[in-house]
């Protein structure tokens, strides 16, 4: 048996059905489900950095990853016109990521 206690898609179950295997699932309550779909936001990020650059990979977990973030949209009810509002003006004030800059240290 392996345990994997995290939020999956839905036709996860499905498949693993398909494949002989049962399958444990429960139904999340808003509040839960706001907390996994943070996790599962983590946990796709990470899985960005597994692709070492191969772009076919890469493209595909950066598609879970702006998924993810329409489904935190609509469950926490989040302005789209307000969440571009924003990053314009972060980008405006803080700037963009266009000058590949790490930062090191600061004295």
């Amino acid at each position: 048996m392996e345990t994997y206690n995290k939020l999956v898609r839905d036709r996860i179950p499905e498949i693993i059905e398909r494949d002989g295997k049962r399958a444990k699932t429960r139904v999340l309550n808003d509040e839960d489900y706001k907390l996994e779909l943070l996790r599962k936001l983590m946990e796709e990020a990470q899985e960005t950095l597994k692709t070492e650059g191969d772009k076919k990979e890469l493209t595909k977990e950066v598609g879970d990853i702006i998924e993810i973030i329409g489904y935190l949209i609509k469950i926490f009810e989040l302005d789209p016109k307000e969440i571009e509002k924003i990053k314009l003006e972060r980008r405006e004030s803080r700037g963009g990521f266009d000058k590949k800059l790490f930062l090191e240290y600061v004295e």
